[in-house]
This record gives structure tokens, sequence and C-alpha cells, in this order.
């Protein structure tokens, strides 16, 4: 048979489209040509080929072979084609026979020795192969990536010539070790933090809702530490959550970490990121930090450095939750719920309003340094929180506040309420849905329209308190939202931009 025909798959931002792989030997001087689109990393699969299979004691043919991947008008890029390549040149040369090829779909890259090596995005093409009922040969190398989906479609190879005799029926090839992890929790507490009763408050409610939040203060107030426990009173993650996280960081530059895996991903980009870095990009788009922030936290520090228009790409997906991007060649669209955590000094100096130091700015700088944060970028931000620096007295006291399981506790319980509610956060919550489950008696809308006068808050402003007060209220396993919680929301908002 001079002719084959076998299936592998693509991987295009989190897609795994299906890929033909047609090999054709004829006679004629040897050839090994690919076509379909192939990026250099494809066409170099050629020689890794050659190699492979003499190495692992088949017989290259002397001819004219062309392979074509189809569809045609798919980019295909890195090794994963190498193993359908190679099984491929070996079925058309008459090599291999069996019956149960098309059972089967193949990924892998092969080293010279014919061994089979890891791919990027293993996680969502094997997702894709099991999600349409195909079995799925990939590479033993880093297999407990998937380990975690227990499922009876994958096998794992270590080299082509196990692959090769297991399709002959005289090798068998076992599924991936299954992975259970536990993770114990880290050392970090919100017991470390004296003081700021306030923004430990405010993260509470943040956590409960799945809002957004800036903190605002001098340096040295606790900030960055405030932001690092934040991890430690959220609920832990759904499987299905996980998975997720899992299949984006596996399409990334970074590549996915089993030891990571059902951990919130808590994402530190430096000031100086670009957009790109944000948001994701490239020639095949890859995804960004918002984006490996998925179900998980992004902390912007120090928010006045970033560049401007950085961060005006991130308002977009501040409402949305997903990403967009679009190239003259491609376009890819990402997930990113992800809940903010922004830090900042009240001014350039960092002593603006501070009681223990004298600010050096003038008003003009005060103005030019808050400025660099536009008004609608704020607006997307739930709660404006002011972490002000502590006492001698307060620092030196051994009186422990909150911890940490404490707050967990409470959050998880609010989180339930908003489950058997809506099945989502509050801060998911469409307009309709706040129409229903935000509704007011008249002394709460009496202050919600001295607050509208007096702060003029926009329309976006007016729903986002509304929903950081049903938050409150669930804290209080409130069904209605009071007065007391109206006025709590509001003190989040009333900073003075």
């Amino acid at each position: 048979m001079s002719l084959s025909v076998l299936y592998t798959r693509a991987q295009k931002a989190l897609i795994s489209e299906i890929v033909r792989v047609e090999t054709h030997i004829s006679n004629g001087l040897p050839a090994f040509n690919i076509v379909g689109m192939p990026e250099t990393a494809v066409k170099e699969s050629k020689d890794r080929v050659r190699a492979a299979i003499i190495n692992s004691g088949y017989e290259f043919p002397a001819r004219k072979i062309t392979v074509n991947l189809s569809p045609a008008d798919l980019p295909k890029e890195g090794g994963r084609y190498d193993l359908s390549i190679a099984l491929g040149v070996l079925i058309a040369s008459g090599q291999l026979q069996s019956k149960e090829i098309n059972k089967y779909e193949f990924i892998g890259e092969l080293a010279l020795t014919g061994d089979l090596r890891a791919i990027r995005g293993l996680l969502p093409t094997v997702i894709s192969a099991i999600h349409h009922s195909k079995n799925i040969i990939i590479p033993a190398d880093r297999s407990n990536e998937v380990g975690f989906l227990e499922s009876q479609h994958i096998f794992i190879a270590n080299n082509l010539k196990e692959v090769v005799e297991y399709l002959e029926g005289k090798h068998t090839l076992q599924a991936p070790e299954e992975i259970i992890i536990a993770h114990s929790r880290t050392a970090l507490d919100m017991l470390d933090i004296k003081g700021q009763v306030f923004a430990k408050r405010a993260l509470k409610i943040a956590a409960s809702g799945g809002h957004n939040i800036l903190l605002i203060g001098p340096p040295g107030t606790g900030k960055t530490m405030l932001a690092s426990r934040f991890m430690t009173i959220l609920p832990d993650m759904l499987q299905s959550e996980a998975i997720e996280a899992a299949a984006i960081a596996s399409v990334s530059h970074q590549g996915f970490d089993i030891e990571n895996f059902g951990i919130r991903p808590f994402r530190q980009p430096h000031h100086t990121a670009s957009s790109v870095a944000l948001v994701g990009g490239g020639s095949n788009p890859r995804p960004g930090e918002i984006s490996l922030a998925h179900h998980g936290v992004l902390f912007l520090d120090e928010l006045p450095e970033f560049d401007r228009k950085v961060l005006e790409t991130l308002r977009e997906p501040l409402e949305s939750g997903i990403i967009n991007i679009s190239r003259a060649t491609s376009q890819a669209k990402f997930p990113a719920q992800f809940q903010l955590i922004a830090a900042m000094n009240p001014c350039a100096c960092g002593f603006f309003g501070d009681k223990e130091k004298a600010c050096q700015c003038s008003t003009d700088a005060v103005n030019r340094y808050r400025n660099k944060i536009s008004g609608p970028f704020l607006d997307r931000i739930d709660l404006h929180v002011e972490v002000p620096r502590l006492m001698t007295s307060e620092l030196q006291t051994t009186q422990l506040g909150e911890s940490s399981a404490s707050m967990r506790e409470q959050v998880v319980a609010a989180r339930n309420i908003q489950n058997q509610r809506r099945g989502k956060q509050n801060a998911l919550l469409t307009v309709r849905e706040i129409d229903e489950d935000c509704q007011l008696g008249a002394r709460e809308l009496e202050l919600m329209d001295k607050a509208q006068k007096r702060l003029n808050l926009s329309p976006r402003s007016f729903h986002r308190i509304l929903r950081v007060a049903r938050t409150i209220a669930d804290l209080e396993a409130s069904e209605n939202i009071k007065a007391t919680h109206l006025t709590e929301a509001l003190a989040f908002r009333a900073m003075n931009f």
C-alpha cells in the first residue's frame, strides 16, 4: 500500500482540531515533502522522522514521499505531528499493517533515537480526543499531566517501536498513572498581619462575592502582605475549574506543572509588563497573565506605574471574563475570569495623608499621579480600601485577629448561598439578576438616591454597589439588603478620586 491515512490534532488556542495525515509514496528521485501549511518546526520533522525510523530498526524508503496535513488552511506548528508522520511512512511503505489504525489518534515529538517526547498543549488535545470518543496514544514523558482525567481512551508509549508493536498486536500500552493530588495549605495566614481590620473585612467581602479590590496606602503598611494572603481565604477549586486552569497553562509558554493542579493561580506581573504579556498574543496567540489567572487572582502592585494603555486593555475582560485576540492570520479566545487585586500609593512619594510623614508632593503632582489610572478602569473595581499606617501600640500588640481558616469558613458559607440562588458569584450577576436579587426597601432606596446624587455615581458604579451590598448581606445570611449593608458598600466606593 503506497497511501496511508491516520489522524492527529492541531492546537489553536484552547481548541484542538482534528488533522488528517495523508502519506503517499511514489516512484521517483528520493524526496520527503510535507504540505498543508507547516511551520518551521513541522518542516524540520522530516529529519527527526527519518532518523527515528532508522534507529528504531525499520527501513526508511528511498523514494518520493509526500505528507499532506489536512485541512491545508490550518497552521501547523511544533513537533506534535512527528509520530503520526512516522507511522504514515511505515504504513505506506508496507512495514506496518493494522486494521485498528482508524480507532486511534497519535500525538508526540520524536527524538532521533525514536523516543517520544512531551509536547506543549497536551491536556486540551487529550480532552478533545476523549470528547469525541477517540483513543489517543501520547508520549509517556510527562503523561502525568493528564493522569487526573481517568479515561480509558488514553495510552502512553515510550518510543516509536512500542507504538508499532502495539498496533501489530505484539505489545501492550498502559494508561497514564492515575494522579491524586492532595495539597496542604500554605503557611501564610491572615494572623500574620496585625491591625488593618477594615482592609481584612474588605478582602473577606471580595473573596465572598468575587469582587475586584484596590488597596491604597503609604509604603510598608501591609498592602502586599494582604494581597499575598488573599489566596488563603478563597474556597478550594472545583474539579472543572482546575481542569480549565490547567488547560490554559498547558498551551502557554510556561507549560503546565502537575504539582500546581488544583491550586488557584496567583499571577503578579511586574509593572513593566506589556499589553501582550498581560492579555496574550503572538502570531499563534498564547494566553497572557489575565488568562493564566483564570479562576484565580491577578495582583497588580504599584498600579499607577503600569503603562496606562496596558491597563486600558483590561477593561473589557474585567467586564466579560473573556479576552478575544485578533491577528492578521489568526484569532483566538481565552477565558479570563479572574479577581483583580491592585495596590497603589496615594501619591508619588507615597505619604499623602500620612500622619507620620509629611507628603512632599504638590497638589498637581498628586493629581497627575492618580490620573495615571482612568476613571472607567477605576469604575470596574468594586472595593477601594485605605490601608493606613499602624500606630506603634498596634504593632506591638499580642492580640490576634481573625485567622484565614475562620475567614475562609465564612467565605464558603456566603458562596454556598450564592450558588443556591444563581449558581454563580455576586460579581457576575447581570443587570436583570440584580433587579431580582437586590430589591431595596423604601429606606434603602432613599439612601441610594442620596448617595447617587452626592457621589455622582455612574450606572455601572450603582450596580456594583448593589452587588457588594448583596455579598455583605450573604455574609450575614440576610435574605434582604438592609441599609447597613448599603452603607458599608458605599464606604468602599467613597474614595476621593
